[in-house]
Order: structure tokens, then sequence, then C-alpha cells
């Protein structure tokens, strides 16, 4: 039998949502919104800066500009390998203490370690130091930002309505744009202001250091909201011990289907992310010698664009159902992988920020109901665990090794095709996910936990019975 007292509205559809008043959502939407556009201001300006900055001024020089870039990429990458490590860590207490708090321990995480990176000293100052500093510093902001992304969606989605919660649970995905929009401009106006010498000499290290203003900001925001009602009473659940365990190894013992779900919708997504807005920056200046100023300027557009249709793709969800607005984004991101780099070549700058725009706006097809779709997979009492792991251990093999990945192609190969073959691969992949998701658009979070609370007590009668 369920918990539930069912002559009250339950959490998940009363007074969790229905009766949550529109201040009182987007109350919690801004607050968590505001530290996600901290969180990818910081970590979007190491990846713009591994491209322009870290190649030349952490790693040897060899002659070969990509050599330095894919060095730097690596370094990028140690970011992505943190990640699920702090999804875990944080998911496990998330689920036992609440999101809240441990937000507000992840802004300030990824805040310090980013002003620290703006105090590095360069490699011609202290040698090998230089980049090992680099990439500790980069394993914490990686290991912040893990934490980050699962909880700021399950505050949100677990305040929302049944009806609206792709709508409302995209908005904190939309701040994944801004934060890249706010660092884009940031590195554009250091640019256009400065000497390429100046800019390499400390300009950089400008926006860097900026991230405490916007971290104190962020975390200001965030001590004025509660965690939802559906929460604290999982929360009283598992501390009065009624066998409701939570952590890595619940999920996986419990929801493995859930897990490997959320990392094949993960997939094709987080690397076709990562082609458009990091590997892009590679193509056009390296190949195409496009001024480093034009190039953010054209990004810094698609970034707004792309803030703009996220959440009403988020609602699109909502009203055509979570796996077929899914399904277009992945199709079309094959088209798109073979379109991009003829129109790349060009060289005219409408077509190559129309092609950018387009890509971000099929990424939003699959990243806008992500967080509604994966909130609906699991049990509140395992949430912020299960959706962590599914979307940060994907990091590692999608977003981390994706302009690695295409920048050594078209160094071997000196060819997009290549590169067009691997992002069409991963769709296909994402695509099968879709194919074998359940529909949940519009379920209840509440019948979720039901459900769940079913299966235990199933298994407790049987154990006793045996």
């Amino acid at each position: 039998m369920s918990t539930t007292d069912q002559t009250t509205p339950p959490p998940g559809t009363g007074p969790a949502a229905n009766e949550q008043t529109r201040g009182g959502l987007k109350k919690v939407v801004a607050a968590s919104m505001a530290g996600t556009v901290v969180e990818w201001y910081e970590f979007f300006l190491f990846a713009t800066a591994s491209t322009l900055v870290f190649g030349p001024l952490f790693f040897v020089d060899t002659g070969n500009p990509l050599d330095g870039i894919i060095k730097a990429f690596l370094v990028y990458a140690v970011g992505f390998i943190a990640r699920p490590l702090g999804g875990i860590v944080f998911g496990h207490y998330g689920d036992k203490y609440g999101r809240k708090h441990l937000l507000q321990v992840a802004i300030v995480l990824v805040g310090a370690t980013t002003f620290l990176m703006g105090c590095l000293p360069t490699f011609h100052q202290v040698g090998y130091l230089a980049p090992a500093l680099l990439v500790f510093l980069r394993f914490a902001q990686g290991f912040a930002v893990g934490g980050e992304w699962g909880g700021a969606v399950l505050l949100v989605a677990e305040h929302s309505p049944n009806k609206e919660r792709g709508f409302w649970a995209s908005w904190p995905q939309a701040a994944v744009p801004l934060g890249n929009l706010l660092a884009t401009v940031v590195l554009l106006v250091l640019s256009r202001t400065l000497s390429d010498e100046q800019f390499l000499s400390w300009g950089w290290r400008v926006g860097f250091w900026l991230s405490v203003v916007i971290v104190a900001v962020g975390y200001y925001i965030r001590t004025h909201v509660t965690d939802a009602a559906i929460f604290k009473e999982t929360q009283q659940e598992i501390i009065e011990a009624k066998g409701a365990a939570y952590g890595v190894a619940e999920v996986f013992r419990r929801y493995p289907r859930g897990v490997l779900g959320a990392m094949g919708l993960r997939f094709a997504e987080n690397i076709l992310y990562y082609i458009v807005v990091t590997f892009s920056i590679t193509y056009l200046s390296t190949q195409l010698k496009m001024n480093t100023s034009n190039i953010l300027l054209l990004l810094l557009v698609g970034h707004v664009v792309h803030a703009i249709v996220v959440p009403l793709v988020g609602r699109l969800s909502d009203k055509a159902g979570r796996r077929p607005v899914y399904a277009t984004g992945a199709a079309l991101g094959i088209v798109w992988a073979f379109a991009a780099f003829p129109l790349f070549n060009t060289r005219n700058e409408w077509i190559i920020l129309g092609t950018i725009v387009v890509g971000l706006v099929i990424h939003a097809f699959m990243y806008a109901g992500q967080p509604a779709i994966m909130a609906e997979m699991f049990p509140t009492r395992m949430r912020y665990s299960g959706v962590s792991l599914g979307y940060q251990v994907t990091s590692i093999i999608a977003g981390s090794l994706a302009p690695i990945i295409a920048t050594t192609l078209l160094r071997q190969f000196n060819s997009w095709v290549p590169i067009s073959i691997y992002i069409s691969i991963a769709c296909v992949i994402t695509l099968f996910a879709v194919i074998t998701l359940r529909e949940t658009r519009g379920i209840s979070l509440q019948s979720v936990d039901d459900a769940d609370r079913r299966r235990l007590d199933e298994e407790r009668a049987a154990h006793h019975g045996a």
C-alpha cells in the first residue's frame, strides 16, 4: 500500500505542483537557472580557451597548432571524466539531504576553481607544473558541474505540474546557452578591445576572474528556494528507515534500464552540441582561417537562438509527446552532419551562421525534453542519483571525446566526411534509445513513487513469506 493519504492530493499533483503559484514556480526556475548559467559560463569559457589560449600557453610548441589544441582538449575531457563522480556524490547526498543544499555547494566549488584557473602560471613560467595544475582545477570544476545539472533540473521538475513538466523543466536547459552566451560575450569583448598579444598575455584571465561576481549572484538567489513537497515526503520515509534505500548501487539494482536509456538519449545530443559549439571553432579557425572575433560573434547569435528555442521545444514535448520530439532531433542530426561542413566551406558568414543556428535548433529537439524524460524514469528516493548518473557518465564517451575525435579525424584524413559519419553513428544510437523508450508525457511523479513502493512491499512480503 502507498504511504500517501488518498484523501489528500498527492505531492506530485497537489501541493507540489497544482497549487504552486506561478510566481513561486518562476522563483524556483530562476534559482535553478541562476546557478546553471554560472556553471556553464565557466565550463564554456574553458572550452573556448582550450581552442584559443591553452594550447599555446600551457603546452610545448610542436609547430602544428592542432597538436596544442588536441592536448588542451584532453585536459578539457578531464572535466567530463570528473562529472560522473560529481554526479554520484552529489546525487547520493542530494537524495538524502535535498537538492537545494547540494546546489549551493556546487556553485561555490565551480566558482572557486574557475577563478584559480585565471591565476595559473604558464608553461614558459613553471614548465610542466602549469598543465598539471590546470588538470587538477579542471577535475574539480568538472566534479562540481557533475553535481549541478541533476539537482538544478530536478528542483524544477519536482515542483512542476504534470502536464507542463516538459516546459518548466526545460528552462534550466535554456540556461546552458545563456551561460555560453555570457562567456562568448566576455571573450568577444576582450578579443576585440585587446591586441592578440594582450589577450594571450593577460586578457583571457579576466573572463575567469569575473566568475566571482556571477557566483555571488547565483548563490544568493539559490538561498531563497525550498525543495519540493514530494521530495520532503520521500526524505521522511528514508529517515524513518522504511526500506526506501537510495544511491547509485540502488539505482543500478532497481532501474538499470532507466540508466541505460538515459545514456542512450544523451549520446547523440551531447556529441552534436560539442561539435557545434566547440569543434566548429577549431574547424573555422584552422581550416578556413576565419577571424576569432567573427567566429565568436556567430556563436553568440547561435546561443541567443538556442536559449529561445529550448523552452518552445519543451512546450512541444508536453503537447506532442517526449518520443516524437526527441526522435525528430536525432534524425535531423544525421542530415545536419553531412550538410554542415560543405556549408561551412562556402566561407559565407551568413551561411555559416545559419548552419550553426540550425545545428543548435536540432540539438534543442533532443535537449529540451531531457529533464522531464529522465525525471519520469526514476522514483524520488533515487531520482537525483539516477538522473545524474545517466546524464554524466555519457559525457565521458560523448561530449568529452567529441572535439578530440573530430580534431583527430580532421588531422588524420584532412576531410570532414569521417566527422560526419561519426556524428551520424551517434544519432542512430540515440534513435534506437528513443524507440525503446516508454512515453511518459503527463505522468505523475507520485505514480512513479507509488509503483516503486508497491514493488518494495511485494518484495518484503515475499521475503517474509519465505
